[in-house]
């Protein structure tokens, strides 16, 4: 058997059938991971609430249902394997701050996405860092602090699914659940050096939310490798009658290999979204190195993108009509001046969506279907897009954002993350996998972005890549 620290590096699939096996108990292996949380997580702050005890009940019962014999849909695809979920999502007797004081609590409910994850034989073990209310994708908030970048504990970890990102490259988990509206589960798997999936809008129903019908705000899996991110999925997705949006495909399509010969896949990519954005020329290096394994491996490689630019629009409306949306009602309640109001960006966004006209509202929309149908044409000619998934490395810890990009100045907390956000606007699916690191040992992340509602298609060219490359591997210094 592995010993505790190659256990908790171990890929989740190899981890979930070594327990099926019962060549490990789910005991030894949440035993392992939480040895490993007491010895790195006082550095890297990734998990802020642990739950051992309430974990080694259901690991031991985990255990002993296996041993009885498993009954039907026994065991689950995540049977025993320890997870850790955002603290934006909502866990029933599990403190969820949501990164605020004015929303620290414990839940009697779980979200949909942590039923679908408990059903699925995983092992609760606590909560992970995040922003406040998950806005921006730095993590640090009033409560718990900041989340340290494993590989440089001066750097961010990004946001804001950033506690999971770091714990996973950390090892005191194998999965972990995030979520993405501008880049929260891409920017901190760049940074971090681990996978992260924005699954197409509905792929993952989102249940309880007052915006329904929001296709922009997506939950979707994170892992050390994209196997692991699609084992997560088919757990995570299928159809829900609580979502209007919900998509029919069950889950399970997702638990199915990866492999696939890419030769002849036709590859668009791009440095710069057609000239949009800056880019730090380091990212830049790693995004052209990984584009030629892409050759290597059979793809037909071109450089082109489609038209991106009416995203910015579509993203920053229908952004702040939706903070205006959640976060309007505790800006009333709570006033400028109140020690515990929303941090100033916070506030501004949701004051943005309350300066929303309708005609602004429609403007966005028509806009948002013209994009929609750009991006429709492009993958009539091409089979995906590659493109850097944060335009800078991980930045100084202590700083709220970058305020610059390759001399570029950053007006604002979002400016930054424009690689991210415009390919949210586009509502296709869009990987963040592993691309290698700066001569200073800072991962860069690619992303792989698909044709509508082309998730497997996606994990498919991103398992290729990563099988291609193994960057996946290089564990962070402690």
């Amino acid at each position: 058997m592995p010993n505790d620290d190659d256990l908790c590096f171990l890929p989740a699939l190899e981890l979930a059938d070594l327990l099926r096996r019962r060549e490990v108990s789910a005991r030894e292996v949440l035993r392992a991971h939480l040895d490993r949380i007491e010895r790195v997580n006082p550095a890297v702050n990734a998990i802020v609430t642990l739950v051992a005890e309430r974990a080694l009940d259901a690991a031991k019962a985990a255990d002993e249902r296996l041993a009885a014999g498993a009954g039907p849909g026994e065991p689950g695809p995540l049977h025993g394997l320890p997870i850790a979920h955002k603290d934006t999502h909502n866990t029933a007797g599990i403190r969820t701050s949501h990164g605020s004081r004015l929303a620290d609590g414990v839940p009697d409910q779980d979200d949909l996405v942590i039923e679908r994850i408990k059903a699925a034989g995983a092992i609760t073990l606590g909560k992970t860092n995040v922003p406040e209310f998950a806005a921006g994708s730095h993590t640090f908030n009033p409560i718990f602090g900041a989340t340290h970048n494993p590989y440089d504990l001066g750097r961010s970890a990004g946001g804001s699914s950033g506690g999971a990102a770091a714990a996973l490259a950390s090892g005191m988990v194998p999965l972990a659940d995030g979520s993405d509206t501008g880049g929260s589960l891409r920017n901190p798997a760049s940074f971090c050096n681990v996978v992260g999936l924005r699954p197409s809008p509905g792929r993952v129903p989102t249940w309880p939310t007052a915006a329904a019908w929001n296709t922009l705000s997506v939950k979707g899996p994170m892992a050390r490798t994209v196997g692991d991110a699609a084992l997560l999925l088919s757990a995570m997705a299928g159809p829900d009658p609580r979502s209007p949006i919900a998509l029919e495909e069950p889950g399970a399509r997702f638990a199915r290999p990866l492999d696939r010969d890419p030769r002849g896949l036709r590859v668009a990519w791009s440095p710069d979204l057609g000239g949009l954005v800056p880019v730090e020329p380091a990212v830049a290096r790693a995004v052209e190195s990984a584009v030629k394994v892409f050759e290597d491996l059979g793809c037909v490689v071109e450089e082109a993108c489609p038209d991106l630019a009416e995203g910015e629009e579509v993203f920053r409306t229908l952004r702040a009509w939706l903070f205006e949306i959640s976060f309007g009602p505790l800006m009333d309640r709570y006033p400028a001046d109140h020690p515990d109001a929303l941090k100033r960006t916070t506030r501004e966004n949701t004051e943005e969506g309350r300066r929303l006209t309708g005609p602004a509202l429609g403007r966005a929309e028509v806009a948002h279907a013209r994009l929609f149908h750009r991006v429709r044409e492009f993958f009539e000619r091409y089979d995906a897009l590659l493109l850097p998934v944060s335009q800078v490395v991980p930045f100084d810890v202590m700083a709220e954002y970058p305020t610059e990009v390759a001399g570029v100045p950053m007006e604002s907390y979002l400016d930054w993350m424009r690689s991210a956000y415009l390919i949210s606007s586009t509502g296709s699916p869009a990987l963040s996998v592993p691309a290698g690191f700066t001569p200073e040992g800072l991962p860069v992340g690619l992303q792989i972005v698909g044709p509508h509602r082309a998730d497997f298609a996606v994990l498919q060219l991103g398992h290729a890549f990563e099988q291609a490359t193994g960057h996946w591997r290089r564990r962070p210094p402690r």
